[in-house]
């Protein structure tokens, strides 16, 4: 379903006059089980980063691999002002236990961040990469998984149809 979904978004008009006016590279859009899980991956593996600006991170990685930007973008919004606070403190935690050190006593403000992030920095990072290499992982397997099933169910009825 989502992938007749992007076949058809790929072949729009609308899409086709906004690529020659801006002059954006094709690949960029390419709606492929190779570009759409590469974009899953690095957009998941980004939203799981602490950090502002997530999206200029999504697009300075645009040189170096070929991938769909705008799933790359949508992914990386996994964390957004109403996530980032229980996404972030629960890595803090995960790399606390992980570690071995004593978790502080946490308070949902940036003035706290700001006077304790030398505290929790190793153990929020730690965390994160954790949350970041399974997430883009699990998110990049999921769309192969799924993508080829789908294909697979639409050769079988076809071959289906074809038969009767």
């Amino acid at each position: 379903m989502v992938r007749r979904n992007l076949k058809k978004i790929s072949k729009s008009e609308k899409l086709k006059k906004f690529i020659k006016k801006y002059k954006v590279p094709p690949e960029y859009l390419s709606t492929n089980r190779k570009m759409v899980s590469k974009a899953v991956f690095i957009g998941l593996f980004i939203a799981f980063i602490p950090m502002p600006m997530q999206m200029v991170l999504v697009l300075a990685m645009m040189p170096f691999f070929k991938f769909n930007v705008p799933i790359a973008l949508a992914m990386c919004w996994l964390s957004n002002p109403f996530t980032m606070p229980p996404m972030y403190y629960i890595e803090y935690l995960t790399g606390s236990y992980i570690l071995g050190s004593e978790p502080l006593c946490v308070e949902m403000t940036l003035e706290w961040f700001s006077e304790h992030l030398d505290d929790i920095f190793i153990d929020l990072y730690f965390g994160t990469l954790i949350y970041a290499i399974v997430g883009s992982f699990s998110g990049y397997w999921l769309v192969n998984h799924f993508w080829k099933g789908s294909v697979h169910r639409d050769k079988k009825l076809h071959r289906h149809h074809r038969k009767t």
